[in-house]
């Protein structure tokens, strides 16, 4: 879920609701609803810690919810969770802009890289990865059987959220 573009200048309105497409605040609209497990209209730390406990995670410390919550302005009501998200992906580049960044290691055009050659240039080049880092890329967007990653389809969900094919 990218920002809108929008024609106005950056920053020429404050309302959160400007930055996304109507589709796109009805979607973190349901992530809320969903995640405010107590419906009061917040997201506290319990709301949190089920969220977690619903998606398997059952060990998250007090710690580590605090630091989620201090990211927030105050309580965390649906305007301040939108704020968040828009916060979030307002420094995301453009798709073209990420796409011309992996097409440089693919002279050919075909759309997908070697896994080994891609891990290789993200853990030994500027902001390197680590070994975990690199693993969890490749869990969350899988190589395919010749061991290739598909960078289209990469930086597509980067800037919209979701698989081309999901929608």
């Amino acid at each position: 879920m990218s920002p809108k573009k929008a024609k106005k200048k950056e920053g020429a309105s404050s309302n959160v609701f400007n930055m996304f497409e109507q589709s796109q605040i009805q979607e973190f609209k349901e992530a809320f609803t969903i995640m405010d497990q107590n419906r009061d209209g917040f997201i506290d730390k319990n709301d949190l810690r089920d969220t977690f406990a619903a998606l398997g995670r059952l060990n998250v410390g007090n710690d580590e919810l605090d630091e989620m919550l201090a990211e927030a302005s105050g309580a965390v009501n649906f305007t301040v969770f939108l704020t968040m998200f828009g916060e979030k992906l307002k420094g995301t580049d453009p798709e073209e802009t990420i796409l011309n960044a992996f097409k440089i290691f693919d002279p050919e055009g075909k759309g997908v890289l070697k896994g080994d050659e891609i891990k290789y240039y993200l853990m030994s080049q500027a902001d390197k990865f680590t070994e975990t880092e690199v693993t969890q890329m490749f869990t969350n967007f899988p190589l395919d059987v010749a061991g290739n990653l598909d960078y289209k389809n990469l930086c597509y969900v980067i800037t919209h959220g979701e698989d081309k094919e999901q929608e």
